[in-house]
């Protein structure tokens, strides 16, 4: 892979390739993906106003309201799409934040590992349509 990746926004990596990476590893690009997709939510609905945009994106991105989302997809999942989501919710973590139980935890990090796993594989449409049901409850609320 080394010197062969040319447009880091538009990654395909292959299954044996992402095989290689850990939940972990998944999880830390997916909290990305994520953190991306909420805040290009924020700003393109009108709620990109000064300290308010900070805050609306921190609650979004917290545990408890990632593992909700998370929920909302579950039926939605392949059997592939649901593997990757268990292999992340039973990843090994050390450390949970205060704000968050150890199962909402899990289920955040196992989002981010899907997250992270749709992203490595390029498929953008199918990360659109999850984060779109994920938000519905928001959307109707603008």
């Amino acid at each position: 892979m080394r010197g062969a990746m040319k447009d880091y926004f538009d990654v395909r990596l292959d299954d044996g390739q992402i095989q290689a990476i850990s939940s972990i590893g998944l999880a830390h690009l997916g909290d990305a993906v994520y953190e991306l997709l909420v805040r290009t939510w924020l700003c393109a609905h009108g709620k990109a106003t000064g300290r308010g945009l900070h805050r609306a994106a921190v609650e979004l991105v917290k545990a408890p309201a990632q593992a909700a989302r998370a929920e909302r997809i579950l039926p939605l999942l392949s059997e592939e799409e649901m593997a990757v989501y268990k292999r992340g919710r039973n990843a090994h973590v050390h450390t949970i934040p205060h704000s968050a139980s150890r199962s909402d935890y899990l289920k955040a990090t196992a989002l981010e590992s899907l997250l992270g796993w749709l992203y490595l594989r390029g498929e953008r449409e199918r990360i659109n349509r999850l984060f779109a049901v994920m938000m519905e409850e928001e959307e109707d609320a603008t």
